[in-house]
């Protein structure tokens, strides 16, 4: 294959090496999908002649694009993956001694830089698309320039993206960084909104099948088309729904996803003069470029993965996209000729969507990459020059976290342990089990259980199937964890060879399978240097099983009280519900650890506990002595909505054992029903639109004239309150009569609340001389609402606060009804009133009409 020199990208090649040409080079290439940029600026770099043997490496956000994009630069350049051009990922690589350019993603880079701070080897630093926002591309960027800055001058670096807010990278990058736009090569695109309506409200992949055909019968087949769904699972039922339409016989249908098999990801992509259906999730937004796509059909939505740093717990949600990547996905029908993106949502809805999708530092869990810093040079993680630095909870959190792991000490520095643990590519929790399981003599069934839990899942996602077994099938009685089973259908795939024709008998993943042998002979490589007497494959028990695993998830520990639910109580005021195919689910034993958790949507958001490990208390005290402790106070009964004291025996703050301690102190009862009410699970009668009309009259005197001294009334306050009206009680039933505004009227000061009524009133006088009620909602503008009959006359609006804060009108037809809502009635009767009253005339001839109010 020979490189196609039409593309747009060729443009900058003689200005892009010039400014390789200088130390410290920093380079921001723009140009958009499809113009070249992501398989030809690197071949710029190596056929540059200035680095001589070392390396260019190639940041890619996503796993499928480094290695497809690294297959397509060795093709086009004559070679085979893993010669001159390879790739490398976490857990799989292709390359060798030769290898110049490497396409690297997941942390590939920070983690060289635990091997050679200084970079000797690499010789230039691409960051691809960089608009995306991956956590590992951001903290990249920062250790390079920190590289180039300190000791590398030499290190050329690129950062390349489709769309860019270059202001903010060019000051971040500094002086004498050159920015190269590429207009690139694109055809218009036509948008069309099609949302789903009602008489056809149903499943998304039904309505996108129906919004192709539709498509078709009007223009025909002009192209490939291209299909965005958030996941695999609708994917899948997008292409069974596809195979079942009988219009679409002439098409090849592709999935394309990462956890396909290369050669099947590979079909979706090739070239191909037969028309093809491809549904993608979001990996075809950037990247990877299908030619020939002339129909975008997109449904709008991504799984994104985040973490929620208040309850540590991950979210996989089903999102909206932003508009940015909407663009970015229409642009794909315009990559080799005119095309049409269909989106299936409605433009006023477009136009409420972000601008663009949150930065990934901001959301996601920064244990890992907190630790890799630290393991690969920096010496205060809060100092660091973050491009955007993340939410300071979420890094609280994580610090937390690594600590807890011993991979910090209390002064946040690296110790021994966290030094060991940093060297092996797996998340904190699972380097803390590794590292102890090569001390106690465990390594190699302890790799295996980390490899399982960072592959593809063994078991497929699928209907079960006579001839399919499932993971209980490979469950024995005296199980005390959900990794067995697993265990023993991988060590079935491995006595037989990873046979395909036996991943078919036992409904096995094959590639899966191979993948998990990969990874844990991978891991076991790194940490058998630590190891003391590595045995041979055990079968786990809970003699050793438990006590590994507590070393890294003591922050999912987990009880059931009540062996009839699934529902569970999680260290950190969590709760979670347990898979009811768990090993844990079945048994008497209540306290285990879960070594998945994350908040998934279904028909409901669930926090899901899986592979869970039963533990026993003995264990925990054995590990953790200083955990646990007993206190006597007061708790709260759900069931009888009410206070009790209570003597609990505690591990951190999950309750182990409650029971009758004798009277309730009422400072604490008084304390756990208000924070009962402010959270909505309890209602007070007499707390109602009027008393959250005074908070918001109090907060806006707070906000526009505070030199009257009125202090804003925040959740703190609130709870103050509610303790004063809940005092004495220990139960719903004695508060939810009591009165409230006595609480809320000794709040004020007499002279603050003449201020309030002064600056705030609750109504206001118009020229029919009745008082006319001022509404007040918190976050909102103060409101009246008027007959236009009354406001005839008046020119100025109504104001409050001193004349600082105008009200808003609401302006009533003779019916009640509004008509217009304004906070210039002078500009009302000048501007819309004329239409008003020619609309109005007509309805109510009995009412005066005048022509200017």
């Amino acid at each position: 294959m020979t490189r196609d020199r039409s593309l747009p990208i060729f443009e900058l090649e003689s200005d892009f090496l010039a400014a390789l040409r200088v130390e410290n080079a920093r380079l921001v290439v723009e140009a958009p999908t499809g113009s070249g940029k992501s398989t030809q600026i690197p071949q710029f770099l190596a056929d540059s002649g200035l680095f001589g043997d070392r390396e260019i490496y190639v940041l890619q956000p996503r796993r499928l694009a480094a290695r497809m994009l690294a297959h397509r630069v060795a093709e086009e350049r004559g070679g085979r993956l893993g010669d001159e051009v390879g790739y490398q990922v976490r857990f799989e690589s292709a390359v060798s001694a030769k290898t110049r350019i490497r396409f690297v993603t997941e942390g590939i880079l920070i983690r060289k830089l635990i091997e050679q701070p200084d970079l000797a080897e690499v010789a230039a630093v691409v960051l691809d698309e960089f608009h995306e926002r991956h956590f590992f591309g951001d903290v990249s960027l920062a250790r390079c320039l920190e590289e180039q800055r300190e000791r590398r001058p030499d290190l050329k670096i690129v950062v390349m993206s489709a769309t860019l807010e270059t202001a903010a990278l060019n000051a971040y990058l500094g002086n004498g960084t050159r920015h190269l736009v590429s207009e690139g090569r694109t055809y218009p695109v036509q948008i069309d909104y099609e949302p789903q309506r009602e008489r056809h409200q149903g499943e998304l992949w039904d309505h996108a099948v129906r919004v192709i055909r539709d498509h078709l019968k009007t223009h025909g087949i002009q192209g490939h088309i291209l299909v965005f769904m958030p996941g695999r699972y609708e994917i899948q039922r997008t292409l069974e729904a596809l195979k079942h339409a009988n219009w679409s016989g002439g098409f090849e249908l592709h999935a394309l996803h990462g956890e396909l098999p290369p050669v099947e990801q590979d079909a979706a992509v090739e070239r191909n003069d037969r028309p093809k259906i491809v549904v993608a999730t979001n990996v075809a937004e950037t990247s990877i470029t299908i030619d020939g796509v002339r129909l975008v059909v997109d449904s709008g939505l991504e799984r994104r993965a985040s973490f929620d740093s208040r309850r540590g717990i991950g979210t996989l949600h089903i999102e909206k996209i932003s508009r940015a990547s909407a663009d970015q996905r229409a642009g794909r029908a315009g990559r080799t000729g005119p095309g049409v993106a269909i989106r299936l949502w409605s433009e006023r809805e477009h136009e409420q969507r972000e601008v663009a999708t949150p930065a990934e530092i901001r959301r996601m869990d920064l244990s890992e990459a907190v630790l890799i810093l630290c393991s690969s040079g920096v010496d205060s993680i809060r100092s660091f020059p973050w491009f955007e630095p993340p939410d300071p909870r979420g890094l609280d959190e994580a610090l937390r976290r690594l600590r807890e792991l011993g991979a910090l000490d209390m002064q946040e520095r690296l110790t021994d342990d966290g030094r060991l643990m940093g060297q092996l590519p797996v998340p904190p929790r699972f380097g803390r089990i590794l590292l102890d399981a090569a001390r106690q003599g465990c390594l190699e069934p302890v790799a295996l259980i980390t490899a399982i839990t960072q592959s593809r899942p063994l078991f497929p996602l699928r209907k079960k199937h006579s001839a399919h077994l499932m993971p209980s099938d490979f469950v024995h009685d005296e199980d005390v964890s959900d990794f067995q089973p697993l265990l023993r259908a991988w060590r079935q795939m491995k006595e037989n060879g990873f046979r395909r024709e036996v991943g078919e008998r036992f409904g096995i993943h094959i590639g899966a399978a191979r993948d998990i042998d990969r990874i844990a002979s991978q891991l076991v490589r790194v940490a058998s240097r630590w190891a003391k007497d590595a045995t041979e494959f055990a079968e786990p028990d809970e003699a050793w099983l438990g006590r590994i695993l507590l070393g890294g998830f003591s922050d999912r520990l987990a009880l059931r009280h009540n062996p009839s639910t699934l529902s569970c109580a999680v260290i950190g005021g969590r709760r979670g519900q347990l898979e009811k195919e768990s090993v844990a689910a079945d048994k008497e034993a209540h306290l285990f650890i879960a070594g998945e958790m994350v908040e998934v949507e279904g028909k409901d958001v669930a926090v899901k506990l899986s592979l869970c490990t039963r533990v026993e208390e003995a264990w925990l005290r054995e590990r953790f002595p200083n955990d646990f402790q007993e206190r006597d106070g007061a708790v709260w009964d759900e069931r009888n909505r009410k206070v009790e004291a209570r003597r609990e025996r505690r591990f951190r703050d999950l309750v182990l054992e409650s029971r009758p301690s004798g009277q309730v102190p009422r400072e604490q009862a008084a304390s756990l029903l208000a924070e009962r009410v402010l959270s909505g699970e309890l209602n007070l009668k007499a707390w109602d639109e009027k008393v959250e009309a005074w908070f918001a009259r109090i907060n806006l005197v707070a906000e526009h004239c505070p030199e009257y001294g009125l202090v804003p009334v925040d959740d703190e306050a609130r709870l103050l309150l509610l303790e004063q009206i809940c005092a004495g009680a220990t139960s719903y039933a004695q508060i939810k009569d009591r009165p409230v505004w006595n609480a809320l009227r000794e709040w004020l000061p007499p002279h603050q609340a003449d201020a309030l009524d002064y600056l705030a009133p609750e109504s206001i006088t118009l020229s029919t001389g009745k008082p006319t009620r001022v509404h007040y909602r918190p976050g909102e503008k103060p409101r009246i609402s008027v007959l236009i009959q009354h406001l005839f006359g008046r020119k100025d609006s109504p104001t409050i606060c001193d004349g600082k804060v105008p009200v808003v009108i609401e302006i009533l037809a003779p019916n009640h009804r509004p008509v217009q809502v304004t906070e210039n009635l002078a500009g009302f009767w000048t501007g819309s009133y004329p239409a008003v009253r020619a609309q109005l005339r007509g309805r109510y001839p009995k009412h005066a009409w005048p022509e200017y109010g």
